[in-house]
């Protein structure tokens, strides 16, 4: 056998993340996420599979905790919360035990959308939707500044949000 008779090993799409998934399990995360809604008999027909390829599919994603849920987002505004901040937090001292109650406790705090625990000059993000500059301000004084280990606190109002493409903006349904 030559060289020219070998074949060459195929090389991994650039497009599609290397995780242990595959072309439809990419296809079916996509749609998911741009229909979260979509009844498992519409999303097969619209990735052209058969129905139980789908159901035992999407079961599996399930069961390997590559999807864990359905998200629900809420027009804040319709519910009388139409003013949005980010609040970023920095401690003044760091154990392990503080940093974890302090995000229970900023989890729990009323009118938290999300809350990040980040690196980098700041220790958290918090996202929160209130009714008005008094209800943030309220947040800011009696729910976080409140815990012994928070230094200081920065409030920026958001002014317009939209959701990212996300991480499987590259792959396509087909």
């Amino acid at each position: 056998m030559n060289l020219s008779d070998r074949r060459r090993p195929e090389l991994p799409d650039p497009q599609i993340p290397q995780t242990g998934l595959d072309e439809l399990d990419l296809r079916i995360l996509a749609a998911l996420v741009r229909n979260p809604g979509r009844s498992n008999k519409a999303l097969a027909e619209h990735l052209r599979v058969a129905e139980s390829t789908c159901a035992y599919r999407v079961r599996a994603l399930r069961t390997r905790g590559v999807l864990v849920g359905v998200r629900t987002v809420l027009d804040t505004a319709s519910l009388g919360l139409p003013l949005q901040a980010v609040i970023r937090v920095r401690l003044g001292r760091h154990t392990r035990d503080g940093v974890g109650r302090l995000f229970d406790a900023l989890v729990a705090t009323p009118g938290a959308i999300e809350v990040f625990h980040v690196a980098g000059e700041d220790d958290f993000l918090v996202h929160v939707a209130v009714e008005d500059a008094a209800a943030l301000r309220d947040i800011v004084l009696q729910h976080i500044t409140v815990h012994e280990a928070v230094l200081t606190t920065e409030t920026h109002l958001v002014f317009e949000r939209r959701e990212g493409v996300g991480p499987l903006a590259r792959v396509r349904s087909r």
